[in-house]
């Protein structure tokens, strides 16, 4: 059996990890803000003074429209949660330990995803 290099990130990866991470904590957070603002406005475009079938399609439009950022709004949710349970794992120095193989998750995947818990070897594993 294949000796393992290491069996977690060091204190210095870890950090620059939560850096990482609060980062996209700090903009996942605003771009749910902007979501929230959109489908929460029930203000009119100025369609008052338009003709009436213009009024209906721009109000089915708004419908679509609301429905579309709130559940963009719920993935952000989700999506800013997984990066809290992923700061939850730096705190508890488990962060990048993968869940089914118990194997470090190659920096690069953590870098593009940090909220990743899977290795891509799991990941393929699921398939």
């Amino acid at each position: 059996m294949a000796k393992e290099t290491k069996a977690r990130y060091s204190d210095e990866e870890l950090d620059n990890f939560r850096k990482l991470i609060d980062e996209k904590i700090k903009k996942a957070q605003a771009d749910l803000e902007l979501l929230r603002s959109a489908y929460m406005n029930d203000g009119n475009n100025g369609t008052d003074d338009t003709s009436p079938t213009f009024k209906a399609f721009e109000e089915g439009s708004e419908t679509m429209s609301k429905e579309a950022n709130t559940q963009l709004a719920i993935r952000q949710e989700k999506f800013i949660r997984d990066l809290r349970n992923a700061m939850i794992r730096i705190e508890n120095k488990t962060y990048g330990v993968c869940r089914v193989t118990g194997k470090l998750i190659n920096k690069k995947r953590l870098l593009l995803v940090p909220h990743a818990t899977l290795s891509i070897e799991a990941k393929n594993m699921q398939k």
